[in-house]
């Protein structure tokens, strides 16, 4: 398992175009890919959730890859974080 920490620069937070952006980067991998922000923690294959958490800039997310790909995944998604949030 692996996972980072990060925190959003974007003006308007996690909202719709990067998050699902993040949702199709996710559904690249088989790893297990999750968001954390305080006390909740959704899936990043699913838009609808990541949506519901209401990130905005300067919040921090957890990010956690579990799974066959973890290496590539975690790097890949800390790539697209910092390109794209």
């Amino acid at each position: 398992m692996k996972s980072f920490n990060y925190v959003i620069n974007d003006e308007l937070g996690l909202h719709a175009r990067p998050a699902g952006l993040l949702v199709k980067e996710a559904k690249k991998f088989s790893s297990k890919i999750t968001l954390t922000k305080g006390e909740r923690t959704v899936s990043a294959t699913q838009l609808m959730m990541i949506m519901s958490m209401g990130v905005k800039k300067g919040a921090e997310v957890t990010v956690t890859v579990d799974g066959a790909d973890e290496e590539e995944a975690c790097a890949a998604m800390e790539k697209f974080f910092q390109e794209n949030l």
